[in-house]
Formats: structure tokens, sequence, C-alpha cells
């Protein structure tokens, strides 16, 4: 169990992050260069709307009154409202919508990668030097190597254009409709289809999940799986292991019962800095299998300098982020309970 003192602790020490972080955002984007209203309204804008913004963004203000204000609103979760993505809409609003499609992309994914990337890592690592070992290791390899651009169009031409099995784009057929076939309760819609009790949406959501999600899903599979063999290399040497063949122990139970579970405290770590990456990174993703995420929309509004979404986007990202590595630092402490100490 995990001590209310370790959890406390690591709580606390989210609030410096997120601190640094927002001041960064805040710097980066106030200190660049240029008049943020004039590269909002475009060169052709009048006097009476530059000054309009500039006092709806509080421009105008000094600076140290405009970091102020923008701390206090990230505390509250407020943006003010996107002047150029979704024009009038605020950023909090336009942030849930979005955010959901990709943190359902970005877990399945890598649950994806979980499931095949750390079995394999085991095996390679047993069976090393075998024709399993190579196998494994050419096959993450190639993971790592293949870019997100070639792998997705492969896969679409493969399993939808000649075989026909999987959509080409989308979430969602367009035969369901929210609302009528299913509701929208969380905005996962795995999850919304499982609640309306609409298992035809449900198949029909993951069957259009699947191509994105194993995109994703083949690169951390891959790199998981060459992390857990170097972990589990360096465990099986470990004298433990050693002793406890001796004693007789069969290897199976040996590997499973000491070595696998010490092997995971590294595989974690890469497992919560790939989902943090995951949740920025699935911008090709989401453009190739036409899904409107949240790092679409990040690249969308920093092209269009739509700056409260930018801000809210990228602090969402860095809470998120932080949040991940708060859950590996508790598995951490349930895998080796000394590291509380």
């Amino acid at each position: 169990m995990v001590s209310k003192r370790f959890l406390v602790k690591r709580l606390l020490l989210l609030v410096p992050v997120l601190f640094g972080v927002a001041t960064l955002v805040f710097a980066i984007l106030h200190l660049a260069p240029g008049d943020p209203a004039r590269v909002m309204l475009g060169q052709r804008a009048s006097t009476e709307q530059l000054m309009q913004v500039r006092q709806d963004l509080g421009l105008n203000d000094p600076l140290w009154v405009q970091y102020l204000r923008f701390l206090g609103d990230a505390v509250q979760f407020q943006f003010g409202e996107s002047y150029q993505i979704a024009k009038g809409q605020p950023v909090q609003s336009v942030l849930f919508d979005k955010l959901p499609v990709t943190i359902e992309l970005a877990f399945y994914g890598q649950i994806l990668g979980i499931l095949f990337g750390i079995p394999l890592g085991v095996l390679s690592a047993v069976k090393q030097d075998s024709l399993a070992d190579h196998l494994t290791r050419v096959g993450a390899l190639t993971g790592i190597s293949v870019p997100i651009f070639w792998s997705g169009p492969l896969l679409i031409l493969l399993f939808s254009t000649y075989l026909g099995i999987f959509p080409t784009s989308g979430r969602i057929g367009s035969e369901f409709f929210a609302g009528s076939d299913y509701t929208a309760y969380t905005g996962v819609l795995t999850i919304d289809t499982l609640l309306s009790a609409n298992p035809a949406a449900f198949i029909n959501a993951v069957w259009h999940l699947f191509l994105p999600a194993m995109v994703i899903g083949v690169y951390a599979m891959a790199l998981l799986s060459r992390m857990m063999r170097s972990s589990m290399l360096e465990v099986v040497r470990q004298d433990y292991i050693r002793t406890a063949r001796a004693k007789g122990q069969g290897l199976r139970i040996t590997l499973m019962k000491h070595g696998f579970r010490n092997a995971l405290i590294p595989v974690v770590t890469v497992i919560g800095i790939q989902f943090g990456t995951l949740l920025g990174g699935a911008v090709l993703t989401e453009t190739i299998f036409g899904i409107g995420g949240i790092g679409t929309m990040l690249v969308n509004a920093i092209g269009a300098s739509d700056y409260p979404l930018v801000q809210g986007t990228v602090l969402t990202f860095a809470l998120l982020f932080t949040l991940v590595n708060l859950g590996v630092d508790v598995t951490y402490s349930y895998l080796d309970p000394r590291i509380e100490q």
C-alpha cells in the first residue's frame, strides 16, 4: 500500500512544476516579438479593433499585472475565449471537447504497446540469442525506425483499401449519431457507447479506433520490448535470482515471482514518459486518420496565433503529464516499497 505521506509529498512537488511551466508559457507568448492583437486580426484590422482586442486580452496593462492575472486564471482553469480556431467559444469548453479524443487514442495505443511489448521483451530476454530473440529485436528496431507518416497510410492502404476490413478515417460510422444512438457523457466514444447500452455503436467505434491505435501501439510496443529485454537481462544476472535457482526453484516461477517485478521499474518510467509524449505527439496520427484531437488543434492554434487557446492547451498537457508522473511514482512505491524511504 502507498502511504498517505508519500502521496501528499508527491502532490506538493507538482505545484512548482506547474508554476514553472505556466511562467515559461507566459514568457514565450508575451515576450515574443510582434503585436499579438495584430497577429490575431491581420494587417487589415482597424485601430478600433486592435484596441478592443488589446483591452479584452489585457495587453495594455503592465507585464507583471498580466502575469499575475494569468496565474490566477490558470489556477481557475480559465483562459478566456478563442480568437481564431473556435471564435467566441471559451477555451475551457474547446479543451473539454477535444481532449477526450486524444486521451482515448493515446490510451488504447499505449495499451496495445504494453500488451505486446512487455511479453515480447521477457521472451527475448529469456531466449537470449535464440531465433525468437533475433526476430523480436528486428521487429522492435523496425517499429522504432518506421515513421508514423509512412506506416499510417500503409496500414490504410492494406487493411482499408485492399482488404476492406477497417474504415479509413473518423471515430464512428455516419449511421450513428450523438444524442440519438448514444449520449456523449465523457467524450470518449468507447465509454459513451457502452454507457448508452449500444453494443453496435461500441463495436463500430472500436473498429474505427483500431488502426490509429495500432499505428501508435507499434511504436510503443517496439520501445517497451527493447526496454523490457534490457531490464530483464540485467535482473536475471543478479545474485538473488541465482540463489533462488540454486535452491531448486523453477525458472518460470523465479522469473515471474522475483525477476519480473524488479525488471518493471525502469519500464514503468518509459511507459509514463511515453504516454505523456503520445498526448502531445499524436498530431500525425490524428491528421492521417481524420481524428480531430487536441494535438491537431494545438498545431492549428499556433499557426493562427490563437494565444488563449495555445496557453490553455500547453498548460493542460503539462497538468496531464505531471499526473502521469505521479502515477509512475505511485507504481514505483508499489513495485519496490523501499522507494518511499
